[in-house]
């Protein structure tokens, strides 16, 4: 695997790949990475002839008071575990690279309405960071597939919306959560738990599985949504959100609408953590 920090270089063994008639996927990622991460290197390689991934910890969808000087930044060993998953060249991008004139004068992407509620609502901006993250990734690399997690549903949403908008020729393909035995949804941030939080955590997935067998044995919404923020709370959990909504758009659902997900985020401690879950009633 090479790794370079150099657009042009990126550019340049892309284009020469493209010449051979190759096909290229793209895995984009923030580092420290885990099973899930690999899980999308494997993907990649089953739609493609060539692998590139990226690390870029971006600052631009970071809140001010967010983790992003205490993000873990573990280069050496992804770089290991990327070479033994097959990447065939890894971007390691810095902020200088990226945003030479700084954030405040960056041309910037916003996808609207999709990226203003939810974690949108929450975070506000952290949309206008990824969206304008990929798209400049997706601009630098130019791949004819990329892969992400659905455990950002919005986030994957977010993404095929802008691709679809702005007419980009790249295939988006979600991977299913990778999830510890317990059920809890991989993530960066699990490492900031502690060892009780860690018994504590797998009850958000548990929350979301109880929500969805309640609707779908006529339990109302906004009941059954009550009944899970209670038992999040009871256990140690602060909700942030728990919505239903349709599953293609985010809207509210309605008593018609059959395809629907379940979307949470919840502070335990310090630590918010996110999970979804798609279903149908």
């Amino acid at each position: 695997m090479k790794t370079t920090a150099n657009i042009e270089q990126v550019r340049s063994q892309v284009n020469a790949w493209k010449m051979q008639g190759k096909k290229v996927a793209f895995v984009p990622t923030m580092g420290n990475l885990h099973k899930g991460h690999i899980s999308l290197i494997e993907q990649a390689k089953q739609h493609a002839d060539h692998v590139v991934a990226s690390i870029f910890v971006n600052p631009m969808q970071f809140g001010a008071n967010e983790d992003l000087d205490s993000y873990p930044r573990t280069l050496a060993d992804d770089q290991t575990a990327l070479d033994a998953a097959g990447t065939d060249l890894l971007f390691t991008p810095t902020p200088e690279l990226m945003y030479p004139k700084g954030l405040e004068q960056q041309t910037f992407v916003e996808v609207p309405l999709i990226s203003n509620q939810l974690c949108g609502a929450s975070r506000p901006g952290h949309f206008r960071g990824v969206a304008t993250i990929v798209c400049k990734l997706f601009n630098i690399v130019q791949p004819d597939v990329a892969v992400f997690g659905r455990k950002d549903y919005q986030q994957l949403l977010v993404i095929n919306t802008m691709v679809h908008d702005l007419s980009l020729p790249i295939e988006i393909i979600g991977v299913e959560t990778a999830r510890e035995g317990s059920g809890l949804a991989l993530s960066s941030r699990n490492g900031y738990l502690t060892a009780k939080q860690k018994t504590i955590a797998p009850m958000l997935k548990q929350s979301l599985d109880q929500l969805a067998l309640a609707i779908q044995q006529g339990d109302e919404i906004a009941h059954a949504i009550a009944v899970a923020e209670q038992s999040l709370t009871e256990v140690g959990f602060k909700p942030d959100y728990i919505e239903v909504r349709q599953a293609q758009t985010l809207a509210y659902a309605n008593a018609t609408d059959s395809q629907l997900v379940i979307l949470a985020a919840a502070y335990l401690g310090t630590t918010r953590l996110i999970d979804n879950l798609v279903f149908h009633r």
